[in-house]
């Protein structure tokens, strides 16, 4: 069944006669009895009773008239849709992130887009990890996603903060100086997260600069992390923006040797985006995440 068919029913319906249905399909008039003729052999019945006043709908060709404009109406919009998301009149931007980011830093900057293009919708879609992030942006199921550097050459990427992970210890503990050794966090046995891909750069950092540590990682929440250190249970080793919000009395260092996540906004190096997509795209690589992540510290 195709398109041209069910528009020639509908004209002939409308107009009643094959010869002024051509004229407004702007085909010939054998095309036209061409259409409806193998239409109505694939269907099995005949949609028209020809005469020598027009064409005139059989019961079976006035139900089948029906749903054939139904499908022209929904092809109509799905046309109007899509000429919606090429603009920035409407569209659909999905960017993929890890829980730090997407909590505390992607809704102040969707907020700012969307004060300017209030028709586009942005959802964010949360990860547990970079690696998810980038599964989401292979798969299509994002288009813009927020990972870690380096990353491989199928993205191309824009650096937008680096985030240092920062030694947390309890309220009680006790610290000789202003800087902190390995042996001080040492004491409290600290916790890691669990070595997801996006938790080895620390725990690899580790095992050359502090190989006699006695680490735990068997948790995944960092608030929970948060909590036991806040508790005086443990000490604990995040990144900053991950640890946020820090309760007050838990005591905060940067490590010994240092270490941050360098985070970068990515997108498939050959992705196809509508409009909507590249604007938002444009407003993260400007947008100032270093200012946002301070004030949330």
């Amino acid at each position: 069944m195709k398109l041209s068919q069910l528009r020639a029913v509908v004209a002939v319906a409308d107009c009643g006669n094959f010869s002024e249905a051509a004229l407004e399909l702007q085909l010939s008039q054998p095309a036209i009895s061409h259409a409806i003729a193998t239409l109505e052999e694939e269907l099995g019945v005949p949609l028209f009773a020809r005469g020598r006043h027009g064409a005139v709908l059989t019961p079976a060709g006035e139900r089948i008239l029906y749903h054939a404009r139904q499908s022209l109406q929904h092809l109509e919009m799905m046309q109007k849709e899509a000429n919606l998301h090429k603009g920035l009149h409407g569209g659909h931007v999905r960017i993929a992130a890890f829980r730090s980011v997407a909590t505390h830093l992607l809704p102040k900057a969707i907020a700012q887009f969307h004060d300017q293009f209030p028709e586009v919708a942005v959802t964010i879609i949360e990860c547990l990890s970079y690696i998810e992030v980038e599964q989401c942006l292979r798969e299509g199921r994002a288009d813009i996603g927020i990972t870690y550097l380096p990353t491989s050459d199928e993205f191309e990427v824009w650096e937008i903060i680096r985030d240092e992970y920062v030694a947390l210890l309890p309220p009680n503990a006790k610290v000789s100086s202003s800087t902190i050794t390995w042996e001080d966090i040492a004491v409290y046995s600290p916790v890691l997260l669990s070595c997801l891909p996006c938790g080895r750069p620390l725990h690899n950092h580790l095992k050359m600069v502090a190989n006699f540590m006695n680490t735990i990682s068997n948790i995944q929440e960092d608030s929970t992390v948060v909590s036991l250190v806040n508790q005086g249970l443990r000490a604990a080793i995040l990144p900053r923006l991950a640890a946020v919000p820090i309760p007050q009395n838990v005591q905060v260092y940067s490590l010994p040797i240092p270490l941050e996540r360098v985070m970068a906004v990515a997108v498939l190096s050959n992705g196809l985006h509508i409009p909507a997509v590249f604007t938002f795209l444009e407003m993260l690589k400007k947008f100032d995440f270093y200012t946002l992540a301070k004030s949330t510290y």
